[in-house]
């Protein structure tokens, strides 16, 4: 008997220590597997890896055009930002009332200026410092923004990560150096190195510009709109690029042989990019910038299988296991939602049932949260007699 009750204290501590480190990587909470594997975070890895095909076809739309000896990054980014005038902007146009594009120019007209002068100014640094430094030291220090993102978000969102989160980062950067050592033994390392250290430099530059861009999209999407924001992107990212390609590629783009197959690798550019800026928002506002910045690790995998097919690279098993483990590492971030730090506990959790069930109606988080309340009450007062009879 005296045996049995300490396999049982012996099992009981397991349970506990497996509980409390549960409770400090995910935070208070009993996650039930249901809870884990829901058709919500179905979703969310299904839209990242849709964003990640998107940049995918951007980057092998560049390729060929560089082989053609195309280089005008201002010109494709100049032609993205006018189709989201095109639509996005013109929706604003003929909105009424404090939604309109001249109320929203009258107030936030400097702001808007200022994220997208971010914006295209990230896009243009990390597509100049392929001059000057290897694919592989882009593929590393491009992982830059999310550390940044996470800080900004913190600051400025007021958001707050669980102990899992920060793990889950470093699977996704653990999946991202598995890859670039698979490019290193498939001889990826392409790209010029004449200016390593001026390379490198943009790259960092073009990651903080792009973590101060992604968060202030999500502050937009989160409590404005969608379409206020790619409207004001379309609007000023079409002047501002607009003037740098004047005055950047107003020689390189006469040079440009213009025939069916050079105008097709524009359009496709263009409508790819306009697809990811125009689905980003979404996922964004679905989950939070840092998690779709994870998700687009991937992005460089799907262009090398693409590139397996249409450029001929080699390949290693490593790929594979690349995927995989940023697949991994973007699922556990995913797995609990993060909170800002005026949010209490009941709310994170009628948060996480919330998101995680779409099925449940909005009395079923209530009853859930009082379920968990009586179950807890049920078990002091059982562990109070068990101690009284002597059972511990």
């Amino acid at each position: 008997m005296d045996r049995e009750v300490g396999e049982d204290s012996s099992e009981c501590g397991s349970l506990g220590t497996l509980s409390r480190c549960g409770k400090f990587l995910c935070g208070p909470r009993n996650l039930a597997l249901k809870e884990v594997f829901t058709w919500q975070l179905f979703k969310t890895i299904v839209m990242g890896q849709a964003l990640s095909m998107l940049i995918c076809g951007t980057a092998v739309t560049c390729q060929y055009l560089a082989d053609a000896g195309v280089e005008t990054s201002v010109l494709q980014s100049f032609l993205n930002y006018t189709l989201l005038l095109l639509t996005y902007t013109l929706v604003l146009a003929f909105r009424r009332g404090e939604n309109n594009i001249i109320q929203i120019l009258k107030k936030k007209w400097w702001k808007y200026f200022l994220m997208a002068l971010t914006d295209v100014e990230a896009n243009y640094t990390v597509v100049k410092a392929y001059q000057f430094t290897t694919l592989t030291s882009i593929q590393l220090l491009d992982c830059f923004v999310i550390p940044v993102l996470m800080v900004l978000s913190w600051i400025f969102l007021k958001t707050r990560y669980r102990p899992l989160h920060f793990v889950a980062v470093a699977v996704c950067l653990l999946g991202v150096g598995a890859m670039v050592g698979a490019d290193l033994l498939a001889g990826r390392d392409q790209g010029s190195s004449s200016h390593v250290l001026l390379g490198d430099g943009l790259v960092l530059v073009s990651a903080a510009l792009y973590a101060v861009s992604n968060v202030c999209q999500e502050y937009t999407v989160k409590n404005l709109s969608r379409v206020e924001f790619l409207g004001m992107i379309g609007l000023f990212g079409t002047l501002i690029s607009g003037l740098q390609m004047i005055i950047l590629e107003s020689k390189a783009i006469p040079d440009i042989s213009w025939n069916w197959r050079t105008c097709l690798l524009f359009v496709a550019y263009t409508l790819c990019m306009y697809g990811l800026y125009s689905f980003m928002p979404v996922v964004v506002k679905m989950t939070s910038a840092t998690a779709v910045n994870l998700s687009l690790l991937t992005a460089d995998l799907f262009s090398l299988f693409c590139g397996l097919f249409l450029f001929h690279y080699n390949f290693t098993g490593l790929y594979i296991v690349s995927f995989v483990v940023i697949t991994l590492g973007f699922i556990m971030f995913n797995v609990v939602p993060t909170y800002t730090a005026d949010q209490p506990y009941a709310t994170d959790e009628a948060y996480h049932l919330a998101s995680s069930a779409d099925v449940q109606q909005e009395g079923g988080v209530v009853d859930r949260l009082q379920k968990e309340e009586h179950d807890d009450l049920d078990r002091t007062v059982f562990n109070h007699k068990a101690h009284c009879n002597g059972l511990y």
